[in-house]
């Protein structure tokens, strides 16, 4: 699962670790364009919704995520960093024209995106779970 993302905001470059306590993705808006909303939640943070910053996409198609109303939404990301099981970080640039999917999740109090992740298909991944990387 990604644990940073990167994108461009202007001429930066902008870095976003889940272990933030404030840590927000940008997510694409019909309305707004672009909005930073918080990632996921953790175990200190109080709410509803639920722990964690991902969303197992067979679990959103299972109905698992039925309840918190969920919102299928463009992160336009630059890149990203996975942890592999050995726990060394690898970052892992998106080309142009691509973007990770993700989920917002909203209660009447609180709304919270998520990275929406799949098994790797590749049997001999360093990783066990992967962003969903879509292109346009």
């Amino acid at each position: 699962m990604c644990v940073a993302i990167e994108y461009g905001e202007g001429e930066q470059t902008v870095h976003i670790r889940f272990a933030e306590p404030s840590a927000a993705l940008p997510v694409r808006t019909r309305r707004q364009g672009f909005i930073g909303v918080a990632w996921g939640r953790r175990r200190n943070q109080a709410g509803k919704l639920p722990l964690g910053g991902w969303a197992r996409l067979d679990a959103i198609r299972a109905g698992r995520w039925d309840h918190w109303l969920p919102i299928p939404v463009k992160l336009p990301i630059t890149a990203f960093v996975e942890l592999d099981i050995e726990g060394r970080a690898h970052r892992y640039p998106l080309s142009r024209g691509q973007w990770v999917q993700g989920l917002v999740a909203r209660t009447r109090h609180e709304q919270r995106v998520y990275v929406v992740t799949i098994v790797p298909e590749q049997e001999d991944a360093l990783h066990d779970r992967w962003p969903r990387i879509l292109n346009r």
